[in-house]
């Protein structure tokens, strides 16, 4: 994906961006659930979110907000 397709919101800090190198990849994941907008999020892959959140060093509280989200949605399958 081309810098310029990721919102200056997300991805302020950088001109490159490779989203198959994993440590970027988890960097952006980061980005995105912590500053993200609605419309960020609904790209995401949410069963990646759920497989990565413990590796992804949220704060606590947004943390918490996504196990939870992550949990009913599992739940509700």
């Amino acid at each position: 994906m081309n810098p310029k397709d990721f919102p200056r919101h997300i991805v302020w800090s950088t001109d490159a961006l490779d989203l198959a190198d994993p440590f970027q990849r988890t960097w952006y994941l980061h980005q995105v659930l912590v500053h993200g907008r609605a419309e960020d999020i609904r790209c995401l892959d949410l069963d990646e979110v759920a497989s990565r959140l413990d590796d992804l060093d949220l704060p606590p509280a947004i943390y918490d907000l996504w196990r939870r989200f992550l949990e009913v949605r599992r739940a509700a399958r």
